[in-house]
């Protein structure tokens, strides 16, 4: 059983967001919901200073601090190290979406429309906000999750796939031959705020 995580090239990131555009055209996302998401801030000081953006998601922690915490188990770390939540078991507390030190989960109370209030759903809307509320569930905890249904059919998340930069490579972490394990190896590949102790399954590898 493959242990998945991702390495995100930050070289090659220039903050398009692609990444966050797919990762809402295939959950169906409703407004404010940023499973993916870009931080965009600057390096350097004046006047050699460099913009960089930062690609942020779930991190798919090895000690995960939502499921710490979670009090009805809603909240599992699958056998390939996907954190998941089940949302027929969630009971919307939101103490996960605080406990989450990387901001990476939501509670969506209301599926709202994008357009101005009064309009009214338009049939993409209606099939979104269905495919929402089956899939998702309303008041509960909701997260990224690799697009774990997309791997059952041997494609890669999606933000991975939306990519055009090719900044992000998915694979098994546990493999020491797949191309992450060898990524990380070959430019010391690094997690954000590794003091927490999470041990996040995604990995960084440096700005210019």
């Amino acid at each position: 059983m493959p242990r998945y995580g991702m390495v995100i090239d930050l070289k090659r990131c220039y903050g398009c967001y692609a990444c966050v555009m797919a990762c809402k055209v295939k959950n169906y996302s409703p407004p404010g919901v940023f499973w993916a998401r870009i931080l965009k801030g600057e390096r350097g000081s004046f006047p050699n200073t460099v913009r960089q953006a930062l690609p942020v998601l779930c991190m798919h922690c090895e000690n995960p601090s939502c499921q710490e915490v979670c009090p009805t188990g809603a909240t599992q770390t699958l056998d390939n190290g996907i954190v998941i939540v089940e949302k027929d078991k969630c009971m919307g507390c939101g103490a996960c979406i605080m406990a989450c030190p990387y901001g990476a989960r939501y509670s969506v109370e209301e599926w709202e429309s994008y357009f101005p209030e009064g309009l009214e759903l338009s049939p993409y809307e209606e099939f979104a906000k269905k495919a929402w509320e089956e899939k998702r569930g309303i008041g509960v905890a909701t997260k990224c999750d690799f697009c774990r249904d997309r791997l059952d059919t041997d494609s890669e998340p999606a933000c991975v796939e939306a990519c055009p930069a090719n900044a992000r490579t998915f694979g098994d972490m546990d493999d020491p031959e797949s191309e992450v394990s060898i990524l990380i190896r070959r430019h010391r590949g690094s997690v954000l705020n590794p003091e927490l102790g999470n041990e996040p399954k995604v990995y960084y590898l440096e700005p210019r």
